[in-house]
C-alpha cells in the first residue's frame, strides 16, 4: 500500500473544499432562481413530458424541452440543476480519491438531495403536484445541509 503524502492530502482536502464552496454558493442561485420561477414564470400548460404516462421518459421529455423552449429564469433554473448534477458527481470521485468516508458520506447524501429536488422539479413542472414542491425543497435542504457539514469537517 503506497504512502500518501501530506501535500496528496492537502490537495485532496483543497480540492473538496472547493467544489463544495461552490456546490453551496450554486445551490444559493438555484434557490434564489427558483424563486423567480415561482414568482414570475407560467409553465405553460402543455408541453413535451405533461402527464407523461411513464414518469422517467416524462422526466427527460421536460427537462429537455425546459432546456430548448422554457422561459429564461426556468431555461437558467434547469440549467444550474445540471451543473448541480455534475458538480455532485464530482465532489463524489474527489472524496472517493481522498479516502476520507466522512467526505464519501457527505458528498453521496448532499448528491441525493440534488437528484431529490431535480426529479421533484421536473414532476412540478410536468404534472404540477405542490408536494412535487415540497420534495423539491428537502432536496435542496438535505443537499445544503449535508455540504455545510462537509465545510465544517474540513475545518
Amino acid at each position: 500500500m503506497q504512502k500518501v503524502s501530506s501535500l496528496d492530502k492537502s490537495s485532496h482536502f483543497s480540492r473538496l473544499r472547493f467544489v463544495t464552496a461552490l456546490i453551496l454558493i450554486l445551490l444559493g442561485v438555484q434557490f434564489l432562481i427558483g424563486m423567480l420561477v415561482n414568482l414570475f414564470v407560467q409553465v405553460p400548460a402543455s408541453h413535451p413530458g405533461v402527464n407523461a404516462p411513464e414518469y422517467f421518459s416524462g422526466v427527460v421529455q421536460g427537462v429537455a424541452w425546459a432546456l430548448v423552449n422554457a422561459p429564461l429564469w426556468l431555461l437558467l433554473h434547469a440549467i444550474v440543476g445540471l451543473v448541480l448534477f455534475l458538480a455532485a458527481l464530482l465532489l463524489i470521485g474527489y472524496a472517493i480519491a481522498a479516502r476520507r468516508r466522512a467526505w464519501i458520506t457527505v458528498s453521496v447524501v448532499g448528491a441525493l438531495g440534488i437528484i431529490l429536488a431535480g426529479f421533484n422539479g421536473a414532476s412540478f413542472m410536468n404534472y404540477g403536484h405542490d408536494f412535487s414542491s415540497l420534495f423539491m425543497s428537502m432536496g435542496f435542504l438535505m443537499a445544503a445541509v449535508a455540504y455545510t457539514i462537509g465545510i465544517a469537517l474540513s475545518r
